[in-house]
C-alpha cells in the first residue's frame, strides 16, 4: 500500500474510533463555488493554447470538533477547466485530525502549513507543493500528508514534522496559457532518490516573539519541492522538460518587527544538494498610511528587494529583483481591497506589471478580479515564453 493511502486508512480508523464516543461536540458544514474566466487579449504564441478559458471551481469543508477540543477537518478540490486538460484537476487540500494535549497537539494526514512573511515572493515556504496550474502567482498549495507536533511555550513553539509522500508540482498542459514553451513531461518526472515519492522527509521549525518582532527558523531535510528540468525526446520527436527533484538540505529563517505603522520584514534561506549550495533572500518594508484625507481608507506603501546567489541558474525569475506595491483597503462592509505591483528586474529589462481586487456582494459572494502584464521580457528571462500572455482574470465565488 502506498503510503498517501495508508495515512488516509489511518486517519479513517483513528476518526471512527473517536466519533462513536460520546465526546463528539458540534460539527460545521462551508466552503465556496467560484466561477472563473480568464481573459488573453494577445494570440497564443504556442500550438494548441487558446485565447480565453472559463473554469468552475469547487471546495467545500468539513470540520468536527470533539469536546475536548480536538477535530477533524475535510476540505477537498476541483476544477473543471474549458481549454487546459492538467487545470481540470482535483486535490484533498485537508484530511486530518487534529488532537489536542495539555501540552502539545498533533495533526495526523493532509494539511496545509504556509511560512513566511513577505508579499510578492514567498522564499521560505516548503511544506506544501505548488499548485501551479491554479495560478502564477504560486499562492495554491497542494495537500500534504504528515504528522505534525507542535508543542506551543512561553519561550515559543516547536514545531515537528513528519512527511511521508511527496507531491509532484502541477503544470499546465498543451492547451493551457501562462506555460513555458516546451511542455513539461508530468508523466515521466524524474527523482534522485530511488525511493521516490514515498523518500521521508522531515522538518523542525522553531518560531517565537522577541518585543515587535515575530521569528521562525527551521531546517528541511527531504525532496525539493521546486524542481529542476531534464530536456527530453517524445516518441513523436518533440521536446519536453522532464521535472528533476533532488534531495535538499534547507535552512530558513523569516522575520516581521513592527515599528509604529512600519513593517519590516525578511525572509532568507541556504539551501545544498540542488547544484552548488547558495543564498538567498528577500525582505522590505510597508508603510501604511491610516485613515487618509479623513477618510476610512487606508495606503500601504510596500517595497522588497530578492535576491538569489544562483543568478541565471535559478528556477525562479526572484534573482536581483525590485518589487514595489500599493495597498488600498477602502475599510468598507464590502471588504474592498485592491493591490497594484510591479516587480522590476535589475539585470535587465524585464518587468511585471500585477493588479489585484476583490470586494463581497452581499454576505455570500465574493468579486476578485487580477490582471497581469509581461512588460519588455527579455530574451534570457524565464518569463520570455509568456510574451503573448497578459491576462485579465475574474472570480465570482459564492459562500455557504
Amino acid at each position: 500500500m502506498k503510503p498517501w493511502f495508508a495515512v488516509v486508512v489511518w486517519i479513517g480508523a483513528l476518526l471512527a474510533g473517536q466519533f462513536c464516543t460520546p465526546g463528539a461536540h458540534g460539527h460545521e458544514l462551508s466552503g465556496y463555488i467560484e466561477g472563473e474566466m480568464r481573459f488573453f487579449p494577445n494570440a497564443p504564441l504556442f500550438d494548441g493554447q487558446q485565447n480565453n478559458n472559463a473554469s468552475l471551481a469547487l471546495q467545500p469543508e468539513y470540520y468536527h470538533e470533539l469536546k475536548s477540543g480536538s477535530s477533524f477537518t475535510f476540505v477537498p478540490f476541483v476544477r473543471l477547466d474549458s481549454a487546459d486538460s492538467r487545470r481540470t484537476h482535483a486535490d484533498i487540500r485537508e484530511l486530518n485530525f487534529l488532537y489536542l494535549a495539555e501540552r502539545w497537539e498533533l495533526t495526523v494526514g493532509i494539511d496545509k502549513v504556509f511560512w513566511g512573511v513577505t508579499e510578492f515572493h514567498h522564499l521560505v515556504d516548503i511544506i506544501n507543493q505548488t499548485d501551479l496550474v491554479e495560478a502564477l502567482d504560486a499562492e495554491q498549495k497542494l495537500g500534504q500528508p504528515m504528522v505534525h507536533l507542535s508543542v506551543p511555550a512561553d519561550w515559543g513553539t516547536l514545531d515537528f514534522f513528519i512527511l511521508p509522500w511527496f507531491r509532484e508540482m502541477t503544470f499546465p498542459g498543451p492547451g493551457g496559457r501562462l506555460r513555458p514553451g516546451p511542455l513539461v513531461d508530468t508523466d515521466h518526472p524524474v527523482y534522485e532518490s530511488p525511493a521516490e515519492q514515498s523518500h521521508l522527509d522531515f522538518a523542525l521549525r522553531y518560531s517565537g516573539t522577541i518585543g515587535n518582532t515575530d521569528f521562525g527558523i527551521y531546517h528541511f531535510s527531504g525532496t525539493g519541492r521546486e524542481p529542476g528540468f531534464l530536456p527530453a525526446v517524445t516518441p513523436a520527436g518533440g521536446l519536453v522538460l522532464r521535472p528533476f527533484y533532488q534531495i535538499i538540505q534547507q535552512t530558513g529563517l523569516d522575520l516581521q518587527t513592527v515599528a509604529g505603522q512600519w513593517l519590516w520584514k525578511l525572509e532568507a534561506l541556504h539551501r545544498s544538494g540542488q547544484g552548488p549550495a547558495f543564498f538567498a533572500a528577500t525582505g522590505g518594508f510597508e508603510y501604511t498610511f491610516v485613515a487618509v484625507g479623513d477618510t476610512a481608507m487606508d495606503v500601504g506603501l510596500l517595497a522588497e528587494y530578492a535576491y538569489d546567489e544562483r543568478g541565471n541558474r535559478a528556477g525562479t525569475f526572484y534573482q536581483n529583483d525590485a518589487m514595489f506595491g500599493l495597498r488600498l483597503t477602502a475599510n468598507d462592509a464590502a471588504s474592498s481591497e485592491v493591490l497594484i505591483g510591479a516587480i522590476l528586474d535589475l539585470e535587465n529589462r524585464t518587468k511585471l506589471i500585477s493588479i489585484q481586487g476583490s470586494r463581497r456582494i452581499g454576505d455570500r459572494v465574493k468579486l476578485t478580479i487580477d490582471a497581469g502584464f509581461f512588460v519588455d521580457p527579455d530574451p534570457q528571462d524565464i518569463l520570455f515564453d509568456l510574451r503573448r500572455d497578459d491576462f485579465l482574470r475574474l472570480q465570482l465565488a459564492v459562500f455557504f
